[in-house]
């Protein structure tokens, strides 16, 4: 994003309200919702979803973290959420700055599950995360 909707972001001075609030309410309620979101995705009991900002100079970074005590993991619900609270940030800031791209999301780390422990080589942190 640009230098000054960044600014604009950090400084709560966007018109539809407080961005990163309403896009962590957002990534949250996704999260919750990744079965009505993504075919064949299994329902679950989500425990806990904490969805984070990182305000930087021309970007914003989003990391969700999903905890449930079900059969299975949930990088879906948390891919989800960090999906729509990106979306969400386009939305109330296009006014500013419709060049905004939204860019890698990835999965860094997941724990439990049939599939159990994964995670992201240390040279995966070369991505970008771009919003």
């Amino acid at each position: 994003m640009e230098a000054e909707t960044a600014s604009a972001v950090a400084r709560g001075a966007i018109s539809k309200g407080d961005v990163l609030a309403v896009a962590r309410v957002a990534g949250i309620q996704a999260a919750k919702r990744a079965p009505d979101l993504i075919p064949r995705c299994h329902p679950l009991l989500v425990g806990a979803v904490l969805v984070n900002f990182r305000l930087e100079e021309t970007y914003i970074e989003i990391e969700a973290e999903v905890e449930t005590y079900d059969r299975t993991g949930v990088e879906m619900e948390a891919l989800a959420a960090c999906s729509v609270a990106a979306l969400t940030i386009y939305d109330m800031c296009k006014s500013l700055d419709k060049a905004m791209v939204i860019g890698d999301i990835a999965l860094w780390e997941k724990t439990g599950g049939r599939s159990g422990t994964y995670r992201r080589a240390e040279d995966g942190a070369d991505l970008a995360h771009d919003l």
